[in-house]
């Protein structure tokens, strides 16, 4: 039955790589528990370190070992995050990732956003494959943007879909656009059916564009799932050949 899926080889491969994807993604987490900790930085900067590890492991992990690989380190990474979900306030590793300013929704908006990673990059990688890192770097790159831009220079608050109060910035906006182009540049740059010319030119800006609307305007915790989506059905469409 195991060979209807994956070779033999390949199962030893992935049962060797779960260890070290776990003890990984826990450095990371330990990582921005650690600049929360001893630099005394702020949630808003500490969870979109763990978010940008993590975005960029996994477009090395989707590259190097593709699906299967993807959805092993997606699992390691899980039970990371539950742990700390699972410690609470207090524990190092969840003050790392829960701001406090959500209050006693401090965990909802751990576990949400992070089931929406889950569903995005799933659903990136079973219909688009390999173009599927495109929604990783966009996703891990360009949306963790918004957050520390906006907490470092945010002035102009604007309502965020799905909340009472203002929780976003015109300013952390402006910076998802300009880490989704770099993002979907970098993309370009090492997808091999994807190449720099005049089309790549107009598409990235573009779509970098759509990419800040979609963070702008996603429900608050869900824009995960379209902010992988989104880039990589464009990309598909406007770029791949």
């Amino acid at each position: 039955m195991l060979s209807n899926f994956i070779d033999a080889r390949t199962f030893v491969r992935l049962v060797l790589m779960a260890p070290l994807a776990l003890v990984w993604a826990h450095c990371c987490l330990r990582f921005a528990a650690h600049l929360k900790t001893k630099l005394d930085l702020q949630t808003g900067y500490t969870r979109k370190v763990f978010h940008v590890l993590i975005f960029v492991s996994a477009v090395f992990v989707q590259v190097i070992g593709g699906f299967v690989a993807v959805c092993v380190f997606g699992a390691m990474v899980s039970i990371v995050v539950a742990h700390a979900v699972v410690a609470g306030a207090g524990n190092r590793l969840y003050e790392a990732i829960a701001r406090e300013q959500d209050g006693r929704l401090r965990t909802y908006f751990v576990v949400v956003p992070y089931f929406a990673t889950l569903i995005g990059g799933l659903a990136s990688s079973v219909f688009f494959g390999p173009l599927a890192v495109v929604g990783y770097l966009v996703g891990g790159l360009g949306d963790a943007a918004g957050e520390p831009v906006g907490t470092r220079w945010g002035k102009h608050r604007y309502r965020a879909t799905g909340t009472t109060r203002s929780a976003k910035t015109v300013e952390g906006s402006i910076g998802v656009i300009g880490a989704s182009a770099i993002a979907l540049a970098i993309a370009v740059a090492i997808r091999p059916e994807l190449h720099f010319d005049l089309r790549a030119a107009i598409a990235v800006p573009a779509i970098a564009i759509v990419c800040g609307l979609v963070e702008a305007f996603s429900p608050r915790g869900w824009d995960n799932v379209l902010m992988q989506l989104v880039p990589t059905v464009l990309v598909a469409v406007l770029l791949s050949r």
